[in-house]
Parts: C-alpha cells; structure tokens; sequence
C-alpha cells in the first residue's frame, strides 16, 4: 500500500469520525449516521446548518440557512444533508444523569426554538456591549456562528475572556454565570441544553 493509498483513507476515516463523542452526545459533521430510525441508538437527532444546504424527510425537501436546525425523534427518518456544512447532534439514549447548577435561572435575551421533555435548544444572542444577566446552563452542546469574544464571570471562579470557537461542537458543563459581549459582532449560537432531572 503506497503512501497516498495511506493518507486517503486517514482522511476518508477522520471525514467519518465524530467531532464530539462523549456519554451524553455523539456530533458529527457533514455526515449523518444516524439518518435512519432504524440505526440502533439514534433516537434524539438534531439537524444544524452551518450554510445553506437541503434536508430531505418524508415532510419533504426543506431549504435551511446558516444557524437552522431540523429536530427528529425516535421514529423519524431522513437523508443526509447535501449543498453545504452541517452538523448532526445525536443525544444519546442510555446517558448518565444530567449535571445542572442548583438553581434553574433561564438566561434572558435568547431565542427558545424547540422545547422537549429532556431538551431545550435555543439561539444564544447578545449584542456588542451587551450584557446577560446573571443566570445558570446545564449541560450542553454549544455551536457558536459568529466570532466575539465574550468576558465571564462564573460565580465562585475568577473573570475570564473567552474567544467564540466558529463552526465547532463543544459540550460546555454547568454553570452559574454573567457573560458580557466585548467583542465587535453579536453573539449567536446554537445551544442544545439537557433539562434538570425532575
């Protein structure tokens, strides 16, 4: 086997491997395994467009933008995403319980765009200069759509800067925090948050 042979298939099997794999999510990007009802724990699958691309199911063909998302259950179906950038967000079935902060504080200033028994995701805004009050996340997946930089204080940890991430899944812990935008763009951000058990 030559060298090329080699580093084709490294980069057909990273284009294959998730970006995200933990015990709580599977996110993986511009593929989707989990497509079909019938793959064994695909039950929670969220669509996230990170460009224009079409999504077909059997309500159709749906044309996404940049920051759409598409929510599928345990028995519905799909085909992969084609024409741009995306990712697919697999909550998985048998996941340890969910950490959350003692308190439940919705942050303000959001944009709720599904709401499930275990789940909520919702686009996280906030302007230039701007500030979100004092409030508490689960865990989540994170997929940030424009690059600012935020300043944070999470309650009983010093003040940090952070540098948004573009175009990359991360799955953040839970938090009580006041996040101020000192960064010159607004922030938005597609949040995939677990609900506290009840």
């Amino acid at each position: 086997m030559g060298l090329s042979t080699v580093l084709l298939l490294a980069a057909t099997l990273q284009a294959d491997a998730p970006v995200l794999d933990n015990p709580y999510v599977r996110v993986s990007r511009n593929t989707a395994p989990c497509a079909s009802a019938q793959t064994p724990e695909c039950v929670d699958r969220i669509i996230v467009a990170l460009g224009n691309i079409d999504l077909n199911s059997v309500a159709g063909t749906r044309r996404m933008v940049r920051g759409d998302i598409a929510v599928f259950g345990a028995t519905d179906s799909y085909l992969a995403p084609v024409g741009g950038p995306y990712f697919e967000v697999v909550l998985k079935p048998n996941r340890p319980a969910v950490k959350s902060p003692t308190e439940n504080i919705p942050p303000e200033k959001n944009a709720i765009r599904h709401d499930a028994d275990a789940f909520v995701i919702f686009e996280e805004r906030l302007e230039p200069g701007d500030t979100r009050a004092r409030h508490t996340h689960s865990q989540r997946v994170v997929i940030q759509l424009n690059k600012t930089t935020l300043q944070q204080w999470p309650e009983g940890e010093p003040e940090v800067m952070r540098e948004m991430r573009v175009d990359q899944a991360a799955f953040n812990e839970p938090v009580i925090h006041v996040v101020k935008n000192v960064g010159g763009l607004p922030l938005r951000g597609i949040v995939i948050e677990f609900k506290p058990a009840r």
